[in-house]
C-alpha cells in the first residue's frame, strides 16, 4: 500500500490550534469587494473555527 499524503491545498489553508480546533479564513474575501461594506470586509479578515462534521473532514484531509 502506498504512503498516505495530506491534501496540499488543505495544508496551505488550514491551521490546527493547540487544543485541536480547526482554524480557517472566511470565504468571500477574494473579489467583488467594492460591493461589500467596510464592516463586512473587516469581519471577513478574521479567522474562524470549525466544528462538527466539517472540522472532522478537514482533519482527515490533513491526516490528523
Amino acid at each position: 500500500m502506498g504512503k498516505l499524503k495530506p491534501i496540499k491545498a488543505a495544508v496551505k489553508r488550514i491551521k490546527i490550534t493547540g487544543r485541536g480546533k480547526v482554524k480557517i479564513y472566511k470565504m468571500g474575501k477574494s473579489h467583488l469587494l467594492s460591493g461589500k461594506n467596510s464592516k463586512r470586509r473587516r469581519k471577513l479578515r478574521t479567522r474562524t473555527t470549525l466544528t462538527g462534521a466539517s472540522a472532522k473532514a478537514f482533519r482527515k484531509a490533513l491526516l490528523l
